[in-house]
């Protein structure tokens, strides 16, 4: 299979620079994978297509502002995205080189950067996190031509953000809010939460001329037992679960597919991870029912899965459709329910 077989061309016109306020106010194209009809509705409109009995699947982890700039020991500017943290004030880092030596960042921090891909902060253990809410920038996709602003540290996460440890967001949740998750719980929709850390592997480019030779990065997955319980109870009982988002997907196919590398169980009886799982047209799908995505990036391993789901041709048709609509593509862009 080739990648070429999943690329597109987009106006540039059509990718969202900024969030749409209010978050449910955008708009959601409605595609019936056995029909291959297309309803242009709002997202707002959700609890409509979701009924009694249904689990909704969300992914609560949280993006931190890994962005850092500064200056090198030796005078020159640096850039460093924080990847995760290695152990106390230690973490992997993305820079473009191999510099090694001190840096000292905005807001002041300092510290040794060995190799241009980990850094040692000057600090008291765990205190590297409080000066990253201060001084970080939130890591807006470079697709995105501006600066961040402090207002995305609000609006580039999801309201149910709980667990650090993201560097993109589960850009599929940003279009909830509390008052449309309460409307969807008082329908009697099942709301549960699980946690992928959205890393390299979500976002890294697919080199490969054949989809079967990239390889994903692997990515850190929590997942509590009676979330795993109430997805086995909600497919016994014949409803439907849906996730919301690529993210979700990915861990709870990863877990239930057993296409994970750990799993263990921690003290709280959560089931603990990483996956490296790559979901392309072919694969089985064990768990999904319905999809809530975004718009993607042509060849990106997101719209693959998205293919894999509803079919590679439908999906062409529905992102045609919804440029010809004018719909907004990518991170803060409009949604796709998959029914």
């Amino acid at each position: 299979m080739k990648v070429t077989e999943f690329d597109f061309c987009l106006p540039d016109s059509l990718i969202a620079k900024d969030p749409q306020i209010p978050r449910d106010a955008c708009r959601l194209l409605v595609l019936r994978r056995n029909t291959k009809d297309i309803e242009h509705r709002r997202f707002y409109d959700l609890p409509e297509f979701l009924f009694q009995g249904d689990l909704l699947l969300l992914n609560n982890t949280k993006v931190f502002p890994a962005r850092l700039r500064g200056s090198k020991q030796t005078g020159g500017k640096i850039e460093l995205l924080l990847v995760k943290e290695l152990e106390p004030n230690v973490w992997e880092v993305l820079s473009r080189g191999s510099y090694t030596g001190r840096v000292r960042m905005s807001g002041g921090l300092s510290g040794e950067v060995r190799d241009g891909k980990v850094i040692k902060f000057d600090v008291n253990e765990g205190e590297s996190h409080d000066y990253l809410w201060r001084a970080g920038e939130m890591p807006l996709p470079p697709y995105i031509k501006r600066m961040p602003s402090e207002a995305d540290k609000e609006w580039y996460q999801t309201v149910y953000a709980d667990e650090m440890g993201s560097i993109a967001a589960p850009t599929a949740g940003l279009h909830f809010t509390r008052e449309l998750l309460g409307n969807l719980e008082r329908k009697g929709v099942l709301v549960r939460c699980l946690t992928l850390h959205v890393g390299t592997g979500t976002f890294k480019p697919v080199a490969a001329e054949d989809v079967e030779d990239h390889t994903m990065d692997m990515e850190r997955f929590e997942i509590r037992r009676e979330v795993i319980e109430t997805v086995q109870k909600v497919k016994q009982a014949g409803r439907r679960v849906i996730a919301v988002g690529t993210t979700t997907t990915r861990a709870i196919e990863g877990f239930m597919s057993g296409m994970q590398t750990v799993a263990d169980a921690s003290q709280n009886g959560s089931l603990r991870g990483a996956t490296g799982i790559f979901i392309y047209p072919g694969y089985r799908f064990r768990v999904l029912d319905s999809l809530v995505t975004n718009f993607h990036l042509p060849r990106s391993t997101p719209f693959m899965l998205t293919s894999a789901f509803c079919g590679t041709e439908k999906l062409m048709d529905a992102y045609r459709g919804a440029m010809s609509e004018s719909y907004r593509f990518f991170s803060y862009g409009d949604a796709m329910l998959i029914l």
